[in-house]
């Protein structure tokens, strides 16, 4: 028996019994952020938000679900005490759904990544060493923080906790808003490589910068997990997240991006989260767009493993 498609992504009919080949987890944390709030809401407007996206991709054969079976589960929820009980409650709603699905994560603030690593830790391809994995990271900030306002698991310590895992290397995309502290761990430590706008955006290096990246991306190898921060798309996109940046990446060279880290020949991309989703009194146009990034990357795994398949 399929449930309606209201109240799930992309307002998709879904199976009630799995399995399911893609997976949507709504988490709407909020605890740690620093400037405007909102977050906790963000998922459900996600969702709501995403019944209006298209679901035809012209690198699918057929519009979405494009015979794959898809979930939105309940959404996370907590009732825990301290900031350690609820990132361990996120890190056990996540773990179910790890290397039996394609789980895409919706967020709530980046400080969801650390126990979302963790839980990956557990997926088969990664044989129990996270230093096989390879974090793809679009943000406006480097999140390599050790600690923010006294807090050494905020959204502005995301990156440098998930490296404290043990996560073999991390890529980022789109940094503008950076620390010297941040500046400082990126250049001294081998396993941060850093993009920042101003390197492939800017009118001096445009194009020549561009190539460099997507090479870089083409590159890849072995197991991915996108975080996609929605504040990595310039500001003007996303005006309600919680800490919008000009100077960001545009729709369109976050679609690319995208695809590249999917079709990339070596890499394996084990699921993704968009996060920092915040409803505002601007209209809908930062969920909306969330929810685009969303669907972008279900159909570049739908597409990658039809290819796989010789279809």
């Amino acid at each position: 028996m399929a449930e309606t498609g209201e109240g799930n992504f992309l307002g998709l009919e879904e199976d009630e019994v799995g399995p399911w080949d893609i997976v949507i987890l709504p988490i709407p944390y909020e605890m740690t952020t620093s400037w405007m709030e909102g977050t906790e809401r963000g998922p459900a407007a996600c969702i709501e938000a995403s019944s209006q996206v298209e679901l035809y991709d012209p690198i699918l054969p057929s519009d979405l679900p494009c015979g794959l079976s898809f979930h939105t589960a309940d959404e996370w929820t907590s009732d825990a005490g301290t900031l350690k009980e609820q990132l361990e409650s996120i890190r056990e709603y996540v773990q179910p759904w790890i290397g039996g699905s394609f789980p895409l994560v919706l967020g709530g603030e980046h400080g969801i990544l650390p126990p979302i690593i963790e839980a990956l830790s557990e997926h088969p391809i990664l044989e129990g060493n996270l230093g096989n994995l390879t974090l793809v990271q679009i943000d406006a900030h480097a999140d390599l923080r050790d600690e923010l306002n006294g807090e050494r698991f905020s959204h502005g310590t995301a990156i440098r906790r998930a490296l404290d895992l043990g996560v073999g290397k991390v890529i980022q995309i789109g940094t503008r808003a950076i620390s010297r502290e941040e500046a400082a761990f990126s250049q001294g430590d081998s396993r941060v490589e850093t993009w920042f706008a101003r390197d492939f955006l800017s009118v001096r290096e445009g194009e020549a910068g561009w190539s460099r990246l997507i090479q870089s991306l083409d590159s890849i190898e072995g197991p991915v997990w996108i975080t996609f921060d929605v504040d990595g798309l310039d500001g003007s996109l996303v005006p309600s997240t919680g800490t919008p940046v000009p100077g960001g990446i545009a729709y369109w060279a976050a679609v690319e991006i995208i695809e590249r880290v999917f079709s990339a020949p070596k890499s394996v991309v084990i699921g993704a989260d968009v996060n920092e989703i915040a409803p505002g009194e601007e209209g809908p146009l930062t969920e909306f767009n969330a929810a685009l990034i969303g669907s972008k990357m279900i159909t570049c795994h739908i597409a990658r493993l039809l290819s796989e398949k010789g279809e």
